[in-house]
């Protein structure tokens, strides 16, 4: 007979098993992890800290730095010690020790001198003793040659003007012949002798010089002046060609000339003042100036009204 009471239905109990635990492996070495929860949370992973790890890194970034300054204050040293040493080799360079070794003899003759004529009264007449006759007259002729050399500073008329520029050039160029190489004055005396000689060959094909022959040595003879082996003076016969250094030489001379009159008048307008100008000339302007270190304390006052337009 079949069993009317209700049938409870049948739990079927499963036994719990054990979540597995992944093990830790060469990527996640040194993490926590931490199993999810029954309630579906996240796994929370944990690293280790890093404060060990940030300490050292500092101390070598201190360390470079320290370097790095040592080394720029050693680069600015290195650099002041050679400005240093530069400046001192520039001083030495232009020290002359022999010029500074002659200014101290000099310097130590003038006093012995000096002592001497102090010492006996008639020193110079001794002294004037010992000199030979020729060197008492070429010293009074290069007295007298200086003097008039000074007194002929002054301009006097355009041809002593001339007379004295072609002298000053003839002095420097036999300074630049001396000073040049030995080749340039052997091709210089050359060409001078070579001219010459056309010079002497041409007047004697006209009669001007006479062929002379003496104890088998030929020269020429000019009969107005008595001279030997020597040109006569004739008028300029518009024949002769300077060659290509003597032009350039004279090019460059008048260049020179030229530079040296605009500095001069450069000179000259750099000092004149910009202001008001009461004078014509240098004389006049040196006039004026002694007169205003006389008179301008007492002319002030006057010129100031005259200025203003007040005078009376």
């Amino acid at each position: 007979m079949a069993d009317d009471s209700p049938t409870t239905p049948e739990t079927a109990v499963i036994p719990a098993q054990e979540e597995e635990v992944p093990k830790a492996t060469s990527e996640n070495a040194g993490e926590t992890s931490v199993p999810a929860g029954t309630d579906g949370s996240p796994r929370v992973t944990t690293s280790p800290t890093t404060t060990n790890a940030v300490a050292p890194a500092n101390s070598a970034h201190a360390a470079r730095l320290a370097r790095f300054a040592a080394l720029k204050a050693q680069s600015q040293a290195a650099k002041k010690d050679n400005r240093t040493e530069v400046l001192n080799e520039a001083k030495r360079s232009k020290t002359d020790f022999a010029t500074e070794y002659k200014k101290a003899e000099r310097r130590g003759d003038d006093a012995a001198l000096k002592l001497l004529k102090e010492s006996d009264p008639d020193f110079e007449r001794k002294r004037a003793m010992d000199y030979t006759v020729e060197e008492s007259e070429n010293w009074d002729k290069r007295m007298s040659k200086k003097a008039k050399h000074k007194d002929g500073n002054a301009f006097s008329d355009y041809t002593a003007e001339a007379s004295k520029v072609y002298k000053n050039q003839v002095k420097r160029l036999e300074k630049e012949r001396k000073a040049g190489d030995e080749g340039g004055r052997r091709e210089y005396m050359e060409g001078y002798a070579r001219e010459k000689a056309e010079l002497m060959q041409r007047q004697v094909e006209r009669g001007v010089l006479e062929l002379m022959e003496e104890n088998g040595e030929v020269f020429t003879y000019d009969p107005k002046t008595g001279k030997v082996d020597t040109p006569a003076e004739e008028g300029y016969n518009f024949d002769h060609q300077p060659s290509k250094e003597a032009i350039d030489r004279l090019v460059n001379d008048l260049k020179a000339g030229e530079r040296a009159r605009l500095k001069k008048r450069a000179d000259r307008g750099a000092k004149e003042d910009d202001g008001n100008v009461t004078y014509i000339n240098h004389k006049n302007k040196q006039f004026n100036e002694k007169l205003a270190r006389f008179y301008n304390r007492y002319t002030t006052e006057i010129r100031e009204s005259f200025e203003r337009g007040t005078a009376i």
